[in-house]
């Protein structure tokens, strides 16, 4: 009888020490590469604010970013990635900027978004 009760014990002891460290010990949430996403070869960064700039809060409007607002945040998006890059031409898309990426040659790489709004990324070729 007593080895049975010990066995038992024992083993609801693992059970729930199992079950807690499935809890505390595995990250529930990843939020490094947006919510819901699993940061596949289109992953970009975001703009990370403590303060959550650009966002609305209550009854107030967002108000949208300037064409230099957009190429600071692509020029300190690229200069990490590759120095050699540069930024070229930024066009008005209506709800976002186009910015284009050049290498050393002037050669169109890529063309990103910028969100009038939010200020984040989207890869758009």
């Amino acid at each position: 009888m007593k080895k049975k009760t010990i066995f038992k014990f024992t083993t609801i002891t693992a059970f729930l020490f199992l079950v807690a460290g499935m809890i505390f010990f595995n990250p529930i949430n990843s939020f490094s590469c947006g919510f819901g996403n699993s940061g596949g070869s289109d992953f970009v960064p975001q703009r990370q604010a403590s303060n959550f700039v650009n966002q609305a809060a209550g009854n107030q409007a967002a108000t949208a970013i300037g064409q230099e607002k957009a190429k600071s945040i692509v020029k300190s998006h690229v200069s990490k990635l590759n120095p050699d890059l540069a930024i070229g031409n930024i066009n008005d898309a209506g709800g976002f900027f186009e910015v284009e990426i050049l290498n050393k040659s002037d050669e169109l790489l890529q063309v990103v978004g910028v969100d009038k709004y939010s200020g984040r990324l989207m890869l758009l070729n």
